[in-house]
C-alpha cells in the first residue's frame, strides 16, 4: 500500500506516465497549480509546508521504489520537476502574496519561471549536470532540479529588477 501511494506521489498522480515529455507536463501542471493557488489566495506557509514534506518524502520514496522503475531517475518520476519548479514560483508567490501585483503579472512570472526552469532542466549546465551524472539516489534525483529552480530564480529576479517591477 505504501509503495502504491509513493508511486502516485512521485509520478504526480500519473502525470509522469504521459508518453511524451512527462517532465515538461509535470512542470506545466506545477505552474498551473501555483497560478490557481495565487488567484484563490492559498496561504504560502501551507505551500511551503507541503513542499518540505514532499521533498523529504520523495527522497525517501524514490530510494524505496528503485526496483519499480528502469532507473533511479526514471522519466516517470516527475515530483522532482514539481519541487524544482516550485522554487522560483513560490519565491515570487511569497513576495506578491499580499496582492502587490495583478494576477496577470503573476501569470507572466509563472510562465517565465516555467520556461526558465525547463531551459535549465533540459540543458543541465554545471553543477546540474554533475549532480545528474554522479548522484544516483533519491536526493540526487531531486537536487538537480532544485538547482535548476535556483538558477531560474536568480535569472528571473535579476530580469525583474532590471525591468524595474520589484
Amino acid at each position: 500500500m505504501n509503495k502504491k501511494i509513493g508511486k502516485l506521489i512521485v509520478t504526480m498522480f500519473g502525470v509522469g506516465l504521459i508518453k511524451y515529455f512527462p517532465g515538461t507536463f509535470g512542470s506545466l501542471v506545477t505552474a498551473s497549480l501555483y497560478y490557481i493557488f495565487y488567484v484563490i489566495k492559498i496561504d504560502y506557509f501551507l505551500l511551503l509546508s507541503i513542499n518540505f514534506f514532499l521533498f523529504f518524502y520523495s527522497v525517501w520514496m524514490i530510494n524505496n521504489l528503485k526496483d519499480e522503475f528502469e532507473e533511479i531517475d526514471a522519466k516517470e518520476i516527475v515530483i522532482d520537476e514539481f519541487l524544482g519548479q516550485s522554487i522560483p514560483i513560490l519565491f515570487f508567490y511569497i513576495i506578491f502574496y499580499e496582492g502587490s501585483v495583478s494576477n496577470t503579472f503573476f501569470f507572466i512570472i509563472v510562465f517565465l519561471s516555467f520556461v526558465g526552469f525547463r531551459f535549465f532542466d533540459i540543458l543541465k549546465p554545471y553543477p546540474i549536470n554533475y549532480v545528474d551524472k554522479n548522484m544516483k539516489n533519491g536526493f540526487g534525483v531531486i537536487l538537480d532540479d532544485l538547482i535548476a529552480g535556483f538558477f531560474t530564480l536568480i535569472v528571473l529576479y535579476i530580469c525583474i529588477i532590471f525591468y524595474g517591477q520589484i
